[in-house]
C-alpha cells in the first residue's frame, strides 16, 4: 500500500486529500477547513470514490462535477477539489 497526501490552499480554506493505493484500487479521503453545504456531499463523494480502480480515473472529473454540483461551495471550486485529488495521486506515483 502507498499513501499520498496533498494540501491545496483554496481561496478560503485548505482541501486535504489522502489517497491510499492498494494495487489496482484507490481509497480517497477529503478533509480540511473548506466550507461546503450540505456537508454530507463530501461523504457522498468519498463513498463514490472508494475502491475506484485505475481504469476508472478518467471518470474522476465527471464524478466530481456530478456530486459537487449538488452543493454550495464557499471559497473553493470543483476545480480545487480536482487539483487536490490529482496532487495526492501524483504523491503515490500515479
Amino acid at each position: 500500500m502507498r499513501i499520498g497526501i496533498y494540501e491545496l490552499k483554496a481561496k478560503k480554506g485548505v482541501i486535504r486529500t489522502t489517497v491510499k493505493y492498494y494495487g489496482d484500487s484507490l481509497d480517497i479521503k477529503i478533509t480540511g477547513d473548506f466550507m461546503v453545504f450540505p456537508e454530507d456531499v463530501i461523504f457522498e463523494l468519498e463513498k463514490k470514490l472508494q475502491g475506484l480502480s485505475l481504469n476508472d480515473l478518467q471518470n474522476l472529473p465527471k464524478i466530481l462535477e456530478e456530486i459537487l454540483s449538488k452543493a454550495t461551495l464557499f471559497g473553493c471550486t470543483i476545480e480545487d477539489f480536482k487539483n487536490s485529488i490529482y496532487g495526492a495521486l501524483r504523491e503515490v506515483g500515479l
